[in-house]
């Protein structure tokens, strides 16, 4: 697929890499009227990390892939991959005046900040979508949020329609980012799609494996403290992120988690095995809390299992990986 967007970016200048192609400004031509290159379809990633990368590699050279980026570093390694860099801050909400208009299609995946005072918002969501309502609105935006919206479920298997219980700061801002959305969908015309992500992994993707925390030895529960986990590989989940950009029902939210129940300590059980390290230790609850980090805690203290049937009838995506066995057995690193 790789090669195809390549051979197929060379039939069109304005996508190949190189030192005299532009950066282009959000300033671009105020007085409203697009170059004809324009015209064609145009996709902006927003929060280009590792899975918009994947999601760039996968889009065909007929569309014009753009990403926002805060970092002058990354602007080559953009252009090499065939993506348009455009210069810009979530944070600094003044630098996104004249992103509206550019993108008839955009995928946000930019997490909100962590250190931002107020977790019952996201800065971030509520300074894009403040620029994307300046003029013309995209077609469709897809948000990648958490499945962390719904806290803890004991272990229940949940679809869509179960009501959000975020039980921490992060979670209640992803919830908060997604009622932002929707008001904006619901406002503006646009296909507003929202993806519940679970835990990403890939053996190609940096911290993708659980092999660090194999060799530290962190514990994990006992079977009968333990909690189911969800997962998705990252191949998958930029799949997902294409699917709902064309196909995804406008307000609408999709499980992208695959097919996988498993409990946590099963999980790092099979990873263990699979890389020849020593299996993790297990501890009862009550001792856990006296060891574990916070963060590693909260994790421990939700257990659900995603229905990700509307995935697979509604944006008709086959799993690659459909269980994290498969995705880890597949190229192990």
């Amino acid at each position: 697929m790789h090669q195809a967007r390549r051979s197929s970016a060379a039939r069109h200048p304005y996508l190949e890499p190189s030192s005299q192609t532009p950066i282009l400004p959000l300033n671009l031509n105020p007085l409203g009227a697009l170059p004809a290159r324009f015209r064609r379809p145009r996709v902006l990633i927003v929060g280009c990390g590792d899975v918009g990368l994947r999601v760039a590699r996968l889009l065909p050279g007929s569309v014009r892939v753009l990403a926002l980026t805060s970092s002058p570093e990354r602007i080559e390694s953009l252009r090499s991959q065939h993506v348009v860099p455009l210069l810009g801050n979530l944070d600094t909400p003044a630098t996104l005046r004249r992103l509206s208009g550019l993108a008839t299609r955009v995928i946000h995946l930019a997490p909100p900040p962590n250190d931002n005072p107020d977790w019952r918002s996201d800065p971030r969501t509520e300074a894009l979508v403040a620029a994307l309502r300046r003029r013309a609105r995209p077609e469709v935006l897809v948000y990648g949020s958490t499945s962390g919206v719904y806290g803890d479920c004991g272990g229940a298997r949940i679809d869509e329609t179960r009501a959000g219980k975020p039980a921490t700061p992060r979670a209640e801002r992803r919830v908060q980012a997604e009622a932002q959305l929707r008001w904006f969908g619901r406002a503006s015309g646009t296909r507003v799609h929202l993806l519940r992500i679970p835990g990403i992994y890939a053996p190609d993707r940096e911290g993708g494996t659980p092999q660090a925390r194999l060799r530290k030895g962190t514990p994990v529960l006992v079977q009968q403290d333990d909690v189911y986990t969800n997962h998705i590989h990252a191949d998958d989940l930029a799949r997902a992120c294409l699917a709902a950009l064309w196909r995804g029902r406008p307000q609408r939210v999709t499980h992208a988690s695959d097919d996988t129940e498993m409990r946590m300590g099963d999980y790092f059980d099979f990873a263990a095995d699979l890389y020849g390290l020593p299996r993790p230790p297990r501890l009862p609850r009550s001792t856990a809390r006296e060891q574990l980090p916070l963060m590693l805690l909260s994790f421990m203290g939700e257990s659900r299992r995603l229905d990700n049937t509307r995935l697979k009838r509604e944006l008709r995506l086959r799993l690659r990986y459909p269980t994290v066995v498969q995705g880890l057995s597949a190229a192990p690193p």
